[in-house]
């Protein structure tokens, strides 16, 4: 029987507080080429980006992201895919999608989180769900958002690249308290070896992997948040990524050469020319 391959369209952005990434989900989506007989399933998503984002129970936008996921998650049980490619929209959009792929593949499943963060904070100190999903996966928190997550999975089974380890934050502490697996950009630099030994000691046969574009260097990929015209990434407030796309690139042929890649997310495009040419355009008149 063929694989089911579903092409998961999540303009989700309420989880980052930024409409623009829905712009860079849209454009994402022309990028990205097709998967082999793809079912093609775009997620409703509220695009009401007038409405300003209330904070309910310790989470900005809280009502549309809940309904979001819910619909996510039965769009998924009813599906039933092999294969997620997930096109985002912010880093909230792997919750729903991971938990089901770690349902569907159980014990030697894994993920790799392929980010600058390592987004496993709680809403004690963020109101933001893109930098919870981490957290919620291990089935850690007691918010609404952990409570829906059926497949928690240990800390051994993530590993995260790419991730800025000496500018983590107290919000991040999570990963050095657990003692989770980091291969930096340095030890990524010319090899993805510890990624290798990783999916090999953990026996992982099934990997789902978060890419996250601002573990790219903002010199090298300059549609990512640190990457704003007129500003010097230097001044951002959180840590920068340091990989190229063409490490990032080796990275993933590397890892399918070892195991099965059954889950990919792409998320936090930020196509900054195409948002401000927009802008500059939505003064006209003309388009009014």
């Amino acid at each position: 029987m063929a694989e089911k391959n579903i092409r998961l369209l999540l303009a989700q952005w309420q989880g980052g507080v930024n409409p623009d990434y829905e712009l860079g989900f849209q454009i994402m989506d022309v990028i990205l080429p097709p998967m082999k007989e793809e079912e093609v399933i775009k997620i409703p998503v509220d695009l009401d980006f007038d409405q300003a984002l209330q904070v309910k129970n310790g989470f900005n936008g809280y009502d549309a992201l809940l309904k979001q996921v819910s619909f996510t998650r039965k769009i998924l049980k009813d599906k039933d895919p092999d294969r997620l490619l997930v096109i985002g929209g912010d880093c909230s959009v792997s919750e729903a999608p991971f938990d089901y792929l770690s349902g569907r593949y159980k014990e030697n499943f894994g993920i790799l989180w392929l980010d600058a963060h390592p987004d496993i904070s709680d809403p004690t100190v963020s109101s933001h769900l893109h930098e919870m999903p981490v957290y919620h996966l291990m089935g850690k928190g007691t918010d609404t958002f952990a409570q829906k997550i059926e497949h928690p999975l240990p800390a051994d089974k993530f590993m995260f690249a790419g991730l800025r380890y000496d500018q983590l934050r107290e919000m991040d502490h999570r990963v050095k308290d657990l003692d989770m697996k980091v291969a930096t950009p340095q030890e990524l630099e010319v090899s993805s070896q510890p990624i290798i030994n990783w999916l090999k000691e953990e026996k992982i046969s099934h990997l789902a992997i978060h890419f996250d574009l601002d573990v790219l260097s903002p010199a090298d990929y300059r549609s990512i948040l640190p990457a704003q015209p007129d500003t010097d990434p230097a001044d951002f407030p959180a840590a920068v990524g340091q990989l190229t796309l063409k490490q990032v690139g080796r990275i993933l042929q590397d890892i399918e050469s070892t195991t099965e890649l059954v889950g990919l997310t792409i998320a936090e495009n930020m196509p900054w020319d195409a948002i401000n040419l927009r802008q500059e355009m939505k003064q006209l008149n003309f388009f009014k």
